[in-house]
This record gives C-alpha cells, structure tokens and sequence, in this order.
C-alpha cells in the first residue's frame, strides 16, 4: 500500500473504521499461519476484543489496535500512520512495533521497555493481541504462555486504574495454557 492511496474521510467515518480499511488494504497479501485466514482478521479480532470483551471504546485505541502490526509487517512507517491517524495513534502502534533491527534477545527486552514505558493503552492492545493470537493457536503453547505472561506482568500496575485492563488480564489468565 502506497502513502498516496486515499482512504475515505467523511463525517461519518471513524477513526477505527479509516484505520480498518487501512490496515485491510496494507495487509491484503498476508496469511496467518494457518495459510488459509488472511492476516487482517486477526487485527479486527483485536480491536473487538478490546471493544466487546474488555469493554473500552476509545477511538484512538481502537483504531491503534487495528494498525498494530502495520509498520512492523508492511512498507508503511510511523509518519505514514502519523499523517493519517494522528499522533496519539502512531504512538501506540510504534509502541507495539518491535525493532528488527536488533538480534532477538535484545529485540525483545527493548520491546518490554518501550511497551513499559508508552501510554497504558499499548499494554491494553498486547493483552488483546497474546489473547487473539492464544485463542487462535498461532504458536507453540510455551511460547504463547510466556507471551502471555509477559503482557500480563506489562499490564498489571495499569489494572488498579483502568479497569478494562483488570479485565483483559483476567481474560488472558483464564486461557487454557495458563492454566496447564
């Protein structure tokens, strides 16, 4: 997807509705793993969970939880977010965005310390996200529970004041790998 493709915006357009055909079009050759779902699914899957099932509608996350594999998996990068979607979103995204640059091991601890570090609602979009990809069977079990367990750890000095948050941790703890 080229930066120059318009995306409708009209007044009755949302925030998360441009983000969903921005995010379907950007993701529109992508397959999860099973070879047979298209990826996007999976970003709309995350976006309702955290409408539906963690019970928090803001706009902004909503449409950050749509886009959160766009610049990591894409040719789109932050400005491409930033000018479309503003900046609040093109934060949190950039927060779940791991930094290929680095070997894995550091790669990882850098992602555990920008996601510290960013606004609450990046913490919200990963317990949705290890939800998602858990309730999907997108890995092998002990990954997926330390991923799991890593996103709760994230989370939890959020839960006392965002109760969608006490929420999304309890959903993520319910999971039957946490629970083996």
């Amino acid at each position: 997807m080229t930066p120059s493709e318009p995306i409708a915006d009209t007044a009755h357009d949302t925030l998360w509705m441009r983000a969903a055909t921005f995010a379907a079009r950007a993701h529109r050759l992508h397959m999860r793993k099973d070879k047979r779902t298209p990826y996007v699914a999976h970003v709309f899957r995350v976006a309702m969970l955290i409408c539906h099932r963690f019970e928090h509608d803001d706009d902004v996350t909503l449409a950050a939880a749509i886009l959160h594999d766009v610049i990591e998996d894409t040719p789109n990068d932050y400005d491409d977010i930033s000018r479309r979607f503003g900046h609040d979103v093109a934060e949190l995204v950039a927060a779940l965005t791991k930094n290929m640059l680095l070997p894995e091991p550091a790669r990882e601890k850098d992602y555990d310390q920008r996601l510290r570090a960013a606004d609450w609602r990046a913490r919200l979009i990963k317990l949705a996200d290890v939800l998602d990809n858990a309730t999907d069977g997108m890995g092998k079990p002990a990954k997926l529970r330390d991923k799991c367990e890593r996103a709760i750890a994230l989370a939890e000095p959020d839960a006392a004041d965002h109760p969608e948050t006490r929420r999304g941790i309890e959903l993520v703890r319910a999971l039957p790998i946490m629970n083996d």
